[in-house]
């Protein structure tokens, strides 16, 4: 068996096979614990495993801390929640301000590097403050609209969520539980909780005593089942201990309390218990008490509690449910060991997450998968209670319980977990396996637009720019973007020359056989973009320039913003193409089911962070346009204009840092080091706020921190320097280094220039011109939809012509090829005469 001992914060795991009589006994741990967190709360370094952060605290909140700390872990010992429950941790110690650090597997993560802060009620009244204004500023589901209007809610908290896989409590996640009922009781809200886990806390408890008491010989015969009931009893007190031990933990001045209420089914026959139960709950809420509701299994008439379901209720979904019709609850939140409801088992790639649950399209349409590992009813009997009490009129939010902040989320409207809601079917609702639905109607609209002639397509460019104009003010108010500079992007793209079905290429293969190679959409393009201001305004305009489907996924800080251009746009795209050419994805959960269409969508194109763009091409088939990071560089030859050199090299790194075209590395010929041009553009560099950082030559030469790496887009005030011996060693640093995005030349020798430029493989390369150029709108495309770094399709900046391909067309009268018998084939070029497809026309 095993023996843990507590020693400068580390536990410690030996096994004593010699006799049960060797363990220690319960007086014997209680000395030994009373002296180790003597040992902590000393504030010095014990055996270098606590680390002290002294703030003058108070002796009153020193012996707060150390007896709420002494009563989680000496209560968890003695009862087996933390030994047996945590075997992985490494580092165990508590106290006001010193570093929690637990270091374990799963249980106790949400204690990592946490603080215990001690706040007076003016303090937490201003935290409150805080924590409210950042939850009204939370992106908002037009679906979860009701929850700025909760006040009281029940949160169900099941088995598998209180115990692991393994049967022991899982101490870290109810310990994230109690934090988030925490923040939400400091905010004003009214918590009651129903647990689970009683008869899982008691069934370990039984199982330890019983093999302590048990001998070999007892331990070699068949193991009994322990009883149900029994298991009942034991458990509540332990899970109610565990409950209040962390509710201290978090709340050093007692501000959030909990307190136990046993029911069983029998007692809500008596309309008498109803009524004082309501009252009860009612006193406890306006106390700030967290009721916490639990079946009384130890004296249920149930034969036994994971198989009778009659009755009032018949687990604790259902208790949930009938309590939160009782107590009159704003919400009620079944927390679950997955996302939410699915559309069949969570285990097949196949099914789709049900974000909110209609009864009419629903029911009967979801397979379930295996029933809860450790509960009664396991997804099943969520719904059938979630559905009782939609219906009833209180709305139900089924979640995951292993999510640190999921109930938080609800609370701030975010579209997570499976909503049930007693008007759901009068919603206007996207279908939930809707992405293929909407790349197909993408793809249809796009079919339609193709069709119609090139001045058509212009005239819908010229009324989206006019309907901006028009609806300005709407979009001032959630867009902060230059509405005027935007509608005249849009006009100078609608007047450019229409590429779409230009001829390329003829060719005569043979005598009265006519080739032509012509320019057509790609099809159905899929945009992940960030929430720059002007961003889905160029994107859509490019897109119907091209004649392609759309279909935008932009960041969910601009949501409100896309959702309002995205209506003034599609409102203007006429009734014979369709306003679904271009869809809007307002859930990142649909993104994933997106990537798989790779029969429907045809290129994907991420502006974002080098993160997201690699996120994106190892999650698809589809191709991707794009480029993962954007590492420019600006190399100063020995023959430069210093003057010049100084005004590029500041625009290329100051005019807009965050630009994937802006500098990253200042590459400098050796032979300027010491000259005052050089320590000029240095000096004007810091005088503009632009951290330096060298490579090992300029490091040296300039004093400066040396780089971490050449390979790094700093996206900010910050740039790396670095001394080159000639123009072929800065190309080779570029390629080494550099991300084949734009890179500058600054010299006055034409012979250097020539090898620079025709040497460098970047997408984009300059001769004494700043890298802020390479873009779709400076560089005369009208817009771009982003800068590829890719040597397939297009490259540089994507505008109109980045949008489209190529197809054959053979015009012919009657020849077949049998066998190349009877044909003379001539392949001569033809002059393209201007000529263009367009509508079906020439």
């Amino acid at each position: 068996m095993n023996l843990f001992h507590f020693s400068g914060g580390n536990r410690e795991a030996t096994d004593d096979s010699t006799s049960r009589d060797s363990l220690t006994s319960a007086e014997e741990t209680k000395k030994q614990l009373t002296a180790q967190f003597m040992r902590l709360f000393d504030f010095g370094r014990v055996k270098g495993e606590v680390t002290t952060r002294y703030e003058e605290p108070t002796e009153s909140l020193i012996t707060e801390a150390s007896r709420v700390a002494f009563h989680l872990l000496f209560s968890s010992l003695l009862f087996g929640f933390v030994a047996s429950q945590c075997r992985d941790c490494k580092r165990c110690f508590f106290g006001s301000f010193v570093a929690v650090r637990l270091r374990c597997f799963d249980d106790f993560r949400f204690l990592s590097d946490r603080k215990l802060r001690h706040f007076d009620r003016k303090q937490q009244r201003e935290l409150a403050g805080c924590e409210a204004d950042r939850r009204s500023s939370a992106v908002m589901d037009s679906t979860r609209a009701f929850t700025k209007d909760v006040k009281r809610l029940i949160i169900k908290v099941g088995t598998a969520i209180v115990t692991r896989t393994d049967g022991r409590l899982a101490v870290g996640r109810l310990g994230i539980l109690c934090e988030q009922v925490k923040e939400l009781n400091s905010l004003g809200y009214e918590v009651i909780l129903v647990t689970s886990g009683a008869v899982g806390v008691g069934r370990q408890r039984l199982r330890y005593r019983k093999l302590v008491n048990s001998s070999f010989a007892d331990l070699q015969k068949p193991q009994l089942e322990l009883d149900g009931k029994a298991c009942a009893a034991v458990g509540q007190s332990g899970l109610m201990a565990l409950y209040d031990a962390l509710f201290m933990l978090h709340c050093m001045q007692l501000d959030v309390s909990s307190s136990q209420l046993l029911v069983t089914d029998t007692d809500f026959k008596d309309p008498d218990f109803r009524m004082q139960l309501t009252e009860t709950v009612k006193t406890l809420l306006s106390l700030r008490v967290v009721p916490v509701f639990n079946e009384n299994d130890a004296i249920s008439t149930r034969k036994a509690p994971y198989e009778d379901s009659s009755g009032i209720f018949w687990d604790n979904d259902s208790l949930a449910a009938l309590l939160a019709l009782e107590l009159k609850v704003d919400l009620l939140v079944l927390l679950s060991d997955v996302e939410g409801l699915y559309s069949g088992p969570p285990s097949d790639p196949h099914s789709k997450l049900i974000h909110t649950y209609i009864k009419e399209r629903h029911h009967g349409g979801i397979t379930f998968g295996e029933k809860s590992r450790v509960g009664r009813g396991g997804m099943t009997a969520k719904v059938k209670a979630a559905v009782h009490a939609a219906y009833a009129g209180i709305p139900v939010i089924i979640t995951s319980g292993f999510a640190t902040d999921s109930i938080i989320k609800v609370l701030q409207g975010e579209r997570v977990g499976t909503l049930f809601h007693k008007d759901a079917n009068l919603w206007v609702l996207p279908k939930e396996n809707g992405a293929r639905e909407m790349a197909v109607a993408a793809r249809d609209c796009s079919r339609k637009l193709q069709r119609i002639s090139s001045e058509g397509r212009r005239r819908i460019l010229l009324d989206i720019a006019d309907s901006l104009e028009a609806n300005e003010k709407l979009i001032l108010t959630e867009n902060g973007a230059d509405i005027s500079s935007l509608a005249n992007s849009i006009r100078i793209l609608a007047n450019m020359e229409d590429p779409v079905g230009c001829i390329v290429r003829r060719t005569e293969v043979a005598d009265g056989l006519i080739l032509e190679k012509t320019l057509c959409p790609l099809g159905v393009l899929l945009i992940v973009f960030e929430s720059r201001p002007e961003a889905l305004v160029q994107i859509a305009s490019l897109a119907i320039r091209s004649g392609n489907g759309l279909l935008l996924k932009g960041g969910k800080e601009a949501m409100r913003s896309n959702m309002v251009l995205h209506k003034i746009i599609t409102e203007a795209i006429p009734e014979n193409v369709g306003q679904k050419l271009i869809g809007l994805v307002t859930s990142r959960d649909e993104i994933p089911d997106l990537l798989k269409l790779d029969d429907v969508i045809d290129l994907v194109i991420p502006r974002g962070s080098s993160r997201l763009v690699s996120q994106i091409k190892e999650s698809t088939k589809i191709p991707v346009l794009g480029h993962a990071d954007g590492i420019c560089h600006v190399y100063i030859d020995k023959s430069a204009n210093m003057e010049m050199a100084k005004q590029i090299v500041l625009d290329a790194k100051t005019d807009y840092p965050a630009a994937c075209n802006a500098m990253e590395t200042l590459l400098l010929h050796e032979d300027l080091l010491n000259t005052n041009g050089l320590n000029d553009i240095l000096a004007e560099l810091r005088s503009e706020g632009v951290v330096l950082f060298g490579g090992p030559r300029a490091s040296l030469a300039f004093e400066i921190p040396e780089t971490n790496s050449f390979h790094h887009e700093y996206s900010s005030m910050a740039c790396t320097i670095e001394v080159v011996d000639s123009v072929l060693s800065a190309i080779e640093h570029i390629h080494s280094y550099g991300s084949a995005h734009t890179d500058c030349i600054i010299t006055e020798d034409k012979e250097i220039a020539e090898i620079f430029l025709n040497q460098v493989d970047s997408a984009a390369v300059f001769r004494n011109a700043s890298t802020r150029f390479c873009d779709g709108a400076r560089f005369g495309l009208g817009a771009e939809v982003g800068i590829s770094t890719s040597r397939i399709h297009a490259r540089g900046p994507v505008g109109v012509e980045g949008l489209l391909t190529t197809r054959w067309l053979l015009r012919g009268n009657g020849q077949v090829v049998d066998g190349d018998k009877g044909i003379i084939y001539t392949h001569k070029n033809l002059p393209l005469e201007r000529q263009k497809m367009d509508n079906g026309t020439v």
